[in-house]
């Protein structure tokens, strides 16, 4: 695969000799220089060309400024393969998670069940354990959002794009990423103009999608910015025995920005969110229970298999989420050199109610008190001293230092497959499996603090106007710790009475451990530009990801730091006056001592046991392949659109014990194939009415979502596709249409699992129906 890629950057350089010289017309037509004043006999040669050059303005596509290497860059100079989404394709999609750029991003994916996290190439550690850090930073206006259960953004408003970047990424970005980033940047106060955005949205199911956007300015050096959100949607199944939907969600949020320019060199952001999300999103049975709770659920209604998504739990199981904090970025000029100071407080909470019984407490109970309280709060600061572009040398350094804590409760008390209630008497005993022997604490309490403290740069030399090489490294100090200890909680204010508890587990033998390491990262990235159109470029770079500490089944289990190199080698490029944009990429990927997350059993009482998400280290792992993306806009109201993702994501080395060899498996969530297309048409009509229709499909090929590739978690390969059409009158300032999404009602599971006696059960996302609705948008 190495051979290959140095192959794949040569045929860059080669594939198309011919066309790459002649393309002559560099600039778009906006940037082209306005000749000299013609003579008099030639004004008419003099206004057709006029004419032509304004053709082919309205005929090219727009250029796409991206920030990978902390400046803003045209996306076509950048040596990094990066998916660029902007807020109208994500308005268009109809989509309001942040989650749900894996339908818009063929090579990103996102694992709700192992603590959530998202995979870049099928790359991603997923896993509840709290020192574990992402392997996919999400990055949201320059602050890192690294909260654990957290996936960095509640609700989608204002957002100007969002901006993922493939592999190692840690060299320039605060926190280390060994597979990707995902930066997202929303909306910047303007000043002198008065601005204001409504929209709102209904549909089947009762999903609304209301928004609003305000930029009011403050005198002429200020102005705020301020906007807010509520989003919900009926849930996808039915607990038949509370008689409410399982699966529904409700979002709400708002944020604010304050923008001072205090001299023409100095400017400061200060700025602030909230978010709060609610769900019903349960696991519900696929198969595999006894035939005692087969035949309770089927009496009820409720019929297990893989399209399944009603449950008669009598304890309605709910998630809720907060994320909030405030930043302030100070931006001055010192000289040429631009100085970026950001600093960030954030705090999250996360509640998780998921009883797992799947039947009504008389027939059979497992853990039907089933409930974790997660709080968390970070403290970050990050520096950037930048040079100007366009010297033979640029360059950029920077610091960054980042502490992020969380404390955990979690109590997990049940009968183990045994009923709650026998002629309406309670248990008097509950095993808990939240305990550890000989303490009399009924549940868990962990606590974590990482540490992360760096220094990063690079240098970047413009030898010539075909050849540059930009260089970049990054010194890391890491300190993770986390310990575990057991309170009370009042268990008659939970359960109704005063039950005795039985632990499963026994008392871990180091209660507390700590973690830390020293890492250097580096990048190296030469670039041929045959053209400014045309540019090939080869990125060789190394990753790291600290190490930490787990507790499974209170069993204390350290585990190692890991590492990845990455190779790299692409073209981007521009053709027919900037109408056609294609560019490709192949690349491997190879990680040592990946963080790696399996299922492994625990006591669970009864003689029974649990599988429960534990975390090591797999001594080898590849991720190879190739991406490509394409542009087209052949006629000034029409622009075709599209991607594509190949990736073999493997394990090399993973022998989890005498029993789980995983080598040559797949990841967990790593489709082979993936890929998107979309068409977008927008018509005058007349001078004061338009006309829009946007088209977008998804495919996302088969997965597992446990590790090994065990049959009971396959997700077949499915494609989605959304349709929205409307009119623009009023000038244009209204916005009235209709929108399909997942037009085909393709069904869909977003992930399996297998829970001791409570047999096999799954997810089900919303998005795994068709909704129709209108919307309506207003802009001033």
């Amino acid at each position: 695969m190495k051979k290959t890629l140095f192959r794949f950057a040569l045929c860059c350089g080669i594939a198309f000799p011919c066309e790459v010289w002649a393309e002559t017309d560099t600039a778009t037509p906006a940037e082209q220089k306005p000749r000299q004043a013609p003579h008099k006999a030639s004004a008419p040669r003099a206004a057709k060309a006029t004419k032509k050059t304004r053709d082919r303005a309205n005929s090219a596509l727009e250029s796409v400024v991206v920030t990978a290497q902390r400046r803003a860059e045209n996306n076509q100079t950048v040596p990094i393969s990066i998916q660029h989404i902007d807020g109208k394709t994500l308005a268009n999609a109809g989509y309001t998670a942040l989650t749900d750029l894996q339908y818009l991003a063929p090579g990103v994916q996102y694992d709700p069940t192992q603590g959530a996290a998202f995979q870049i190439r099928g790359v991603g550690s997923e896993s509840f354990d709290f020192s574990n850090a992402k392997s996919v930073s999400v990055v949201v206006d320059d602050v890192v959002m690294d909260a654990q259960r957290a996936n960095g953004m509640i609700g989608m408003v204002d957002i100007n794009n969002v901006d993922i970047m493939m592999g190692p990424q840690g060299t320039l970005f605060g926190m280390n990423s060994t597979s990707g980033v995902i930066a997202v940047t929303t909306g910047k106060p303007v000043l002198n103009k008065f601005t204001a955005r409504t929209s709102a949205s209904y549909g089947e199911h009762n999903e609304r999608i209301l928004n609003a956007t305000v930029n009011i300015p403050v005198g002429s050096k200020a102005a705020f910015r301020i906007s807010g959100f509520d989003n919900a949607q009926d849930g996808f199944g039915r607990n038949v025995v509370l008689n409410k939907l399982v699966g529904s969600t409700n979002e709400y949020g708002g944020r604010g920005k304050f923008y001072v320019q205090a001299t023409d060199n100095l400017d400061i952001t200060l700025q602030g969110d909230y978010a709060h999300h609610w769900d019903s999103s349960v696991r519900t049975p696929v198969g595999g229970q006894s035939a005692a709770v087969t035949s309770a659920l089927n009496s009820l209604g409720v019929y297990p298999n893989s399209k399944n998504a009603d449950t008669a739990d009598p304890i309605y199981g709910n998630i809720v989420s907060e994320e909030y904090g405030a930043a302030l970025k100070i931006h001055t000029k010192i000289g040429e050199n631009d100085l970026n100071f950001i600093s960030a407080w954030r705090q999250s909470l996360y509640n998780n109610n998921t009883p797992v019984d799947l039947v009504p407490l008389d027939v059979s109970a497992y853990y039907p008190y089933n409930f974790g309280h997660l709080t968390t709060q970070k403290f970050s600061d990050e520096i950037r001293f930048s040079s100007p572009k366009g010297h033979f040398l640029e360059w950029l350094a920077g610091g960054f230092f980042n502490r992020l804590d969380a404390r955990q409760t979690q109590y997990q008390w049940g009968t183990a497959g045994a009923p709650l209630y026998v002629d309406g008497v309670p248990a008097a005993n509950l095993y808990n499996n939240s305990g550890a022997v000989g303490y009399s604490g009924n549940t868990s309490l962990f606590q974590s603090r990482n540490e992360s403290l760096a220094a990063f740069g690079q240098l970047k030399f413009n030898i010539s106007r075909h050849f540059d090489i930009a260089i970049s490294g990054r010194y890391t100090h890491d300190k993770n710790s986390q310990g575990l200890s057991f309170i009370n909680t009042d268990a008659q204010a939970v359960t109704g009475y005063n039950p005795t508890f039985t632990p499963t587990h026994n008392a871990p033998v180091y209660p507390w451990g700590q973690m830390t390491g020293q890492n250097f990262s580096g990048r190296i990235s030469p670039e041929y530009h045959f053209n400014p159109n045309v540019m090939a470029y080869f990125t060789f770079s190394t990753g790291y990801k600290p190490a930490g500490i787990a507790f499974v089944g209170n069993n204390y289990d350290p585990y190692h730091k890991e590492t990845v190199k990455s190779y790299e080698a692409g073209m981007k490029s521009e053709w027919m006056h900037h109408r056609l944009r294609l560019n490709v990429d192949a690349f491997r990927e190879d990680f040592t001592d990946f963080q790696a997350t399996v299922l492994t059993p625990v006591p669970a009482g009864n003689g029974t046991t649990i599988l429960t998400s534990a975390i090591g280290n797999a001594g080898g792992l590849v991720s190879q392949g190739f991406e490509g993306n394409v542009a087209y806009k052949p006629i000034p109201d029409l622009t075709l659109s599209g991607s594509v993702s190949f990736t073999d994501a493997h394990f090399t080395d993973y022998v989890a014990s005498t029993k789980a060899n995983y080598t040559n498996t797949r990841l967990t969530n790593a489709p082979v194939w993936s890929a998107n297309a979309f068409i977008d048409y927008q018509h005058d009509l007349t001078p004061h009415l338009g006309v829009q229709a946007h088209l977008d499909y998804a495919y996302r090929g088969t997965t597992w979502t446990v590790t090994g590739q065990p049959d009971y978690s396959k997700v077949p390969a499915y494609s989605l596709v959304n349709l929205r059409v409307s009119l623009l009158p009023l000038n244009k300032r209204l916005q009235v249409g209709l929108y399909v999404r997942n037009m085909f009602n393709q069904y869909f599971s977003t992930g399996y699992q297998l829970y001791g006696t409570a047999g096999y059960l799954h997810y089900t996302s919303p998005d795994a129906r068709r909704t129709i609705g209108g919307f309506i948008n207003f802009s001033y």
